[in-house]
Order: structure tokens, then C-alpha cells, then sequence
């Protein structure tokens, strides 16, 4: 059986470096998707739809993990890589100290050995097994975000706006223009990791 460390592969995209604050080079990746928005009074851990939408994308994404071991051709085992999820506003500015109309896709990574029909097979499976609102909304998409500037945030998500003015400077001193969405990458879990042990990349799109 072959093996598959994404995250090895990708060390620059998914191991930077702490307090070092880079472009990169984002090429397209295949995500299981789900989209939705934060209800009025909710942040993302109270949000009822996000909760369910990360429980969804966990689920696809060990079936389809488990159906690539078992594949009587070419077998390959993998690691499931990070949740991830790209925030803005459905009306006016996104803050990101300000939690209230917030939209958000959560998604997570797939190999490239994964197919339209594995994922369809997984969705199919997860719907007998734990069925659930957010299964119906579960796509399989490619995203190609390109050139990003991005960093690690050490610490809870509140204080994610100074690790963000950090970015905006480094672009401004560079010459790039920041644009698109405020896209997060979840290397700890907070229901497991203490506030400010987690770690989270922050990333955005830029242009030169």
C-alpha cells in the first residue's frame, strides 16, 4: 500500500514558520466544501450550522480516506489534513473582531487521487450512517487562490487582529494588495488545546 503526507509535501503552505510572515504560491486544491453563514447571536463555536458542517466535512473526509485503503487497485493511505474556512461579510466590511454577519465556507483538503465518484460514494455512505443538514450541502470543488501572503497565529482567535494588522504592514512595506477573503487554517483543535497554545495560519489573497 502506498502512503501520502500532504502536509509534508506541503510544508511551506502548512508548516510556516511562527512569526515569519511570507508569499507564497497557492496552487489549486481539490476541497470538500461547505457553505453557510453564522446565526444572529452565534460565534463560529456556538454556530449551530458551522458545528455541523465541520462534523460533515470530518466524516467525508475519513470515508473517502478509508475507501482509498481499501481500493483493490493502487491502494493509498493518507493522513486527513486541517479544517479550514474562508470568512467575510454578507453586507459591509468583514471585521474579524466584530463576530455578526458572518458568512463562511469550511473545507477541507482532499488528495488528488480522490474523484467526483469516490466523493459522491462517501457522501452517500455518511448520509446512511450520520445524517445530517450539513451532508446535503457538502460539495467537491477546486480553489486556486495563488499568490497569498500568510502567517501562524500563536494564541486564541481574538487576538487574531494584531497577527492581521502584522500582514496588512508586511504587504503595504512590499508593494502587494491584499484582496479576497480572510481564509483560516486550524492546526489545533479548541475544544482540546488551551487558548494560547492554538495555532492557526492566517492567510490572504494578494496581487502585486
Amino acid at each position: 500500500m502506498g502512503t501520502l503526507d500532504l502536509r509534508k509535501q506541503l510544508k511551506h503552505l502548512y508548516q510556516p514558520a511562527a512569526g515569519k510572515v511570507e508569499v507564497v504560491d497557492v496552487p489549486e486544491f481539490k476541497y470538500a466544501m461547505v457553505e453557510g453563514v453564522i446565526e444572529p447571536g452565534c460565534a463560529p463555536a456556538t454556530s449551530p450550522s458551522f458545528q455541523q458542517a465541520v462534523e460533515a466535512l470530518y466524516g467525508v473526509s475519513y470515508a473517502l480516506k478509508f475507501m482509498s485503503k481499501q481500493r483493490t487497485v493502487d491502494p493509498i493511505d493518507y493522513a486527513v489534513m486541517p479544517l479550514e474556512a474562508l470568512w467575510w461579510a454578507t453586507d459591509g466590511q468583514f471585521d474579524i473582531s466584530q463576530p455578526g454577519n458572518w458568512a463562511w465556507i469550511a473545507m477541507i483538503v482532499q488528495p488528488d487521487h480522490v474523484t467526483d465518484s469516490m466523493f459522491a460514494e462517501a457522501c452517500a455512505k455518511l448520509r446512511k450512517k450520520r445524517p445530517s443538514p450539513a451532508i446535503e450541502k457538502l460539495r467537491f470543488e477546486g480553489l486556486h487562490e495563488g499568490l497569498c501572503v500568510q502567517t501562524l497565529h500563536l494564541g486564541p482567535y481574538s487576538e487574531e487582529p494584531a497577527t492581521i494588522a502584522r500582514i496588512e504592514a508586511f504587504a503595504s512595506e512590499n508593494g502587494y494588495v491584499l484582496h479576497g477573503k480572510h481564509h483560516e487554517i486550524y492546526l489545533g483543535d479548541p475544544k482540546r488545546v488551551a487558548p494560547e497554545k492554538l495555532k492557526t495560519i492566517l492567510r490572504y489573497p494578494c496581487s502585486k
